[in-house]
């Protein structure tokens, strides 16, 4: 079965930089993007920033300039490199990646969450 494995979370000091990694596996069917979210305690869940397998990139327009989303070489793993954390980053962070075999018939899947703690 499909599996989304989160890590790279941790508490980290405002100013300093954290790199995610998410990696998919369990499946040979197409990833057609991958992605990452956030979630806060009582915020919704919102997105950070999405990614194609030609590396096209897409942020969310409040989150420009501090946030890097990659693919690894095998395309299967994504990455997500924050710079400048700030308090406010504090949240719970999401990989999903929509997988099947063709667009139509391809779902999203979610990681478990890896936790990023800004606090000084």
């Amino acid at each position: 079965q499909v599996q989304l494995v989160e890590s790279g979370g941790g508490l980290v000091q405002p100013g300093e930089s954290l790199r995610l990694s998410c990696a998919a596996s369990g499946t040979d069917l197409r990833i057609f993007n991958m992605g990452w979210y956030r979630q806060s305690p009582g915020n919704q869940r919102e997105p950070v920033a999405t990614i194609t397998p030609d590396g096209i990139a897409t942020y969310a327009d409040s989150l420009t300039g501090r946030f890097t989303i990659s693919l690894g070489h095998a395309k299967r793993t994504v990455y997500l490199q924050i710079h400048e954390l700030k308090p406010e980053d504090t949240a719970t962070y999401y990989c999903k990646a929509r997988i099947g075999l063709t667009t139509l018939t391809a779902r999203g899947y979610w990681g478990q969450g890896t936790q990023v703690t800004v606090s000084a």
